[in-house]
């Protein structure tokens, strides 16, 4: 028996003086419980001041959660000591090794719920291990807001900001992005001028300086503009093309529908005009051959939208993209289209943002990206029941936390052991 303790003793990663001093297997049951002690006459450092070889005052019965053993669940149980200091006279309870304070959870579980919650939902991580999803969102919580506080944002030059869904209706979360690291920096709940600023508070937190921030890149929210002009005054603002193609599109679909009702042709054809042509079907590129190349509105909106979306991804250098871009704008104010025609006045007024993007060469792909994968993990979920567990979540699967718990089961390569 006292071999099959020392086992076990070494596989909790235990030492001096704590033990496993008993070991109970209900099969029936498929648990197994541990019983841990400390070497009688043990002393032990005060938590309140850290004085050392503090005597034992008395001990509290505590239970820990542990990993499974094969198919069983386990679970540590200790008699843990609390010391009287006779330095600056505390009654304390000592931290045990294999738990964090306050937790009913071993640090190993809680290592592989961070893991598994990568991956998985919080409710299917729930039922796997066998606990209920408000004690894993505290474990997430915990170990995030953990990792988070020990982030450096120091170098953070350029940023990306947009918002995504948090759940049915006009609700959002803004979030931000350092677009070097492509790592998420920070979420909050909104989309409008203050998310900047709080932004701006944790960016300080971490050990940033907004004026080191030298460029942003949002879409067109009046809000966002706002926000930037007045937190981040040293940063340039740049227009990310996919939304100003995404404005070319909205206008080109609302020439699609005042049309489609005197011609017949336009029906059931919306994404022939909106779809980028790489992703067309072989049905919507012979209708799109043959449409574009008519006298329709719509084909004159949709060459429209074409030429701009050109501009943006094809010019080089600035001086370039604005001598096409102004050949645009007066087209576009030509053209005898009003969607066209207001939004060519709504690029002039966002000019030096959209020429900006030729000088940084900045994008938002990287931050909508990171949204699907947001998205991703919401579908998972079926939705999230607070905004606070969605951020949580984006942090974990997009902010590039280095401080996190290891995964206790990571792999070893045999060729580098051989």
């Amino acid at each position: 028996m006292a071999t099959e303790h020392a086992l076990f003793t070494a596989a909790l990663g235990l030492s001096a003086p704590w033990k496993v001093s008993d070991i109970r297997f209900d099969a029936q049951a498929k648990r197994i419980d541990f019983d841990i002690t400390f070497t009688s006459g043990s002393r032990f450092a005060c938590p309140a001041c850290g004085a050392e070889a503090q005597a034992v005052h008395d001990t509290r019965q505590r239970s820990w959660q542990h990993l499974h053993f094969f198919e069983h669940q386990a679970y540590i149980h200790a008699a843990v000591p609390r010391v009287r200091c006779q330095d600056c006279g505390k009654t304390t309870q000592v931290e045990v090794p294999w738990a964090r304070p306050g937790s009913g959870f071993s640090q190993l579980f809680e290592a592989m719920v961070i893991t598994l919650c990568q991956q998985m939902s919080v409710q299917k991580v729930a039922n796997y291990l066998g606990v209920g999803d408000d004690p894993i969102w505290r474990i997430l919580n915990h170990y995030v807001e953990a990792a988070r506080a020990q982030e450096d944002f120091s170098n953070v030059r350029a940023v990306g900001i947009d918002e995504t869904a948090s759940r049915r209706g006009h609700n959002y979360i803004t979030v931000f992005q350092d677009l070097d690291d492509r790592r998420l920096l920070f979420a909050c709940e909104g989309r409008n001028q203050s998310t900047i600023g709080a932004f701006v508070a944790d960016l300080h937190d971490h050990g940033g300086d907004r004026d080191s921030v030298e460029a942003v890149c949002i879409d067109m929210s009046k809000a966002y503009i706002a926000g930037v002009q007045r937190y981040l005054p040293e940063a340039a603002i740049t227009f990310d093309a996919f939304h100003v193609v995404q404005l070319a599109n909205q206008a080109v679909d609302e020439v699609r529908r005042a049309e489609v009702r005197l011609e017949p042709a336009l029906k059931r054809t919306r994404w022939v005009w909106l779809k980028d042509a790489s992703r067309h079907t072989l049905k919507q590129l012979t209708e799109l051959h043959y449409l574009s190349r008519t006298r329709l509105k719509t084909a004159r909106a949709w060459r429209l939208k074409e030429a701009l979306r050109e501009i943006l991804t094809g010019s080089g250098a600035r001086r370039e993209a604005e001598q096409n871009l102004n050949a645009w704008y007066s087209w576009a104010r030509r053209c005898r289209l009003e969607p066209f025609k207001r939004l060519a006045l709504t690029l002039k007024a966002h000019w030096q943002g959209i020429l900006n993007a030729f000088d940084s060469r900045l994008s938002n792909g990287p931050v909508e990206s990171m949204n699907g994968q947001i998205q991703v993990a919401k579908g998972r979920a079926r939705g999230f029941r607070t905004t606070k567990n969605l951020i949580s979540i984006c942090y974990l699967i997009a902010g590039k936390l280095t401080h996190l718990p290891a995964s206790p089961y990571g792999t070893i390569c045999r060729s580098a052991v051989a």
